[in-house]
């Protein structure tokens, strides 16, 4: 199945209301949705007897045990049934229609309900969780081996955040993901890549590699300045169907010995640069999440991994990282009516200048790019990129408060 090409947009016709599936859950099934953000295919492990739970439950359907963890399960199923929906009452539904679903039986034992992508009735499959357009988890057959051109299909592309044939602004140009992020963009099959450029009238290394590359466009951009973001969001702003924030300011240092200068400009450019940019674009892109396509997409930022838990060596700069969190945390809210997906991509110590004294393993710039490509081809809203940021991720989700201790060397 071939992803055509978008049609230039008739401005007389009105943009279509973006409508989204149903998103009532209950608290135990908002799991699936965590999983989900993260790229995990996870389900709830009895504790008392070990068997595998669906759907999310408050208690155990084979024992009632009422300890049920959420464990990583073995993605692999058999398509029992299949049918096509030709007919819904839901908007959502009704506009993509027809749709196939299906009922799975899984490996690890429960009989699921599934989105059915490239396989039929009797043919081993491979599961995922991934985020439908309101945010929830579902769950989703695919053939064992990727397909060309798998990605292209309507259900994925309806969930997801792929690239093809979308436009793309990153914030700045200068950071050092900037140039192997706009090369895998227009790799991925980008229709257009803008770059910010703050200070445009200071020369920097990297700027000619970027002039010359086809399908890039260098534009002045400051989050620091509204003015500069409204001035530009005017021009470009309904052109932007995903926004990428590399913008960040960098200086080691504890919060007691940190020059409140440098940690005043971080705050300005990491948290409030992010709002900004939000208040600039958010608005645009929200209104034009139903445009087919290209329709908007995604808003994603660049994060340190230890938003989750500071490291007191870089204390100022993980302090502007953890109010950036929250400020993503609070615009997936505000989205969420639209269906626009906000994801953070969280980021071990890059091999750049600021972290140059820092032993390995530190991510190099095309991995974070690369990281950041693969969170928009496979929809996520939490991506981790390097083994400092997933070893991170893993210990704060067993126990944020030992993390801290381990980080600090105690504490106390």
């Amino acid at each position: 199945m071939v992803l055509p090409k978008p049609r230039r947009k008739d401005p007389r016709r009105r943009s279509p209301v973006p409508t989204l599936p149903p998103m009532t859950r209950s608290r135990a099934a908002l799991g699936l949705g965590v999983a989900a953000a993260e790229g995990r295919f996870a389900l709830q492990h009895c504790a008392d007897c070990g068997a595998v739970q669906y759907p999310p439950r408050d208690f155990c359907g084979a024992c009632l045990g009422e300890t049920l963890d959420w464990r990583e399960t073995a993605p692999a199923g058999k398509v029992l049934a299949e049918t096509q929906v030709r007919a819904s009452p839901d908007p959502y539904f009704r506009e993509r229609l027809p749709w196939a679903m299906g009922s799975v039986k899984l490996a690890a034992g429960p009989v699921v309900l599934a989105h059915l992508v490239g396989v039929g009735r009797g043919e081993s499959c491979r599961m995922e969780l991934r985020l439908d357009r309101a945010g929830q988890g579902v769950m989703v057959a695919l053939p064992k081996e990727r397909t060309e051109k798998m990605d292209e299909h309507p259900a994925l592309r309806a969930m997801g955040t792929q690239v093809k044939h979308r436009r793309v602004l990153i914030s700045d140009a200068r950071a050092p993901e900037a140039l192997p992020l706009a090369e895998a963009l227009l790799n991925a099959g980008a229709a257009h890549v803008y770059m910010g450029e703050p200070e445009a009238w200071l020369r920097w290394d990297g700027r000619a590699a970027l002039e010359g590359m086809e399908g890039v466009t260098l534009l002045p951009l400051d989050v620091t300045d509204a003015d500069s973001l409204k001035t530009l969001a005017a021009e470009i702003g309904g052109k932007v169907d995903i926004l990428v924030n590399t913008a960040r300011f960098v200086r080691p240092g504890g919060v007691l010995g940190q020059d409140t200068i440098h940690a005043a400009r971080e705050m300005e450019v990491n948290a409030l640069g992010l709002m900004r940019l939000a208040q600039a674009f958010g608005p645009g892109m929200a209104a034009r999440t139903a445009d087919g396509v290209n329709s908007a997409a995604a808003f994603v930022t660049v994060l340190s991994a230890h938003a989750l838990s500071p490291d007191p060596a870089f204390g100022a700069f993980n302090a502007s990282q953890a109010a950036a969190r929250s400020v993503a945390q609070s615009l997936r809210a505000e989205f969420a009516s639209a269906g626009l997906r906000v994801a953070c991509i969280y980021t071990g110590p890059v091999d750049d200048e600021w972290h140059q004294p820092l032993p390995p393993p530190k991510v190099a710039p095309k991995a974070l790019a690369r990281g950041i490509v693969e969170a928009l081809e496979r929809g996520l809203e939490d991506h981790f990129v390097g083994d400092v940021a997933r070893d991170i991720a893993e210990r704060w989700r067993e126990s944020p408060g030992t993390l801290e201790r381990e980080i600090t060397g105690g504490g106390a």
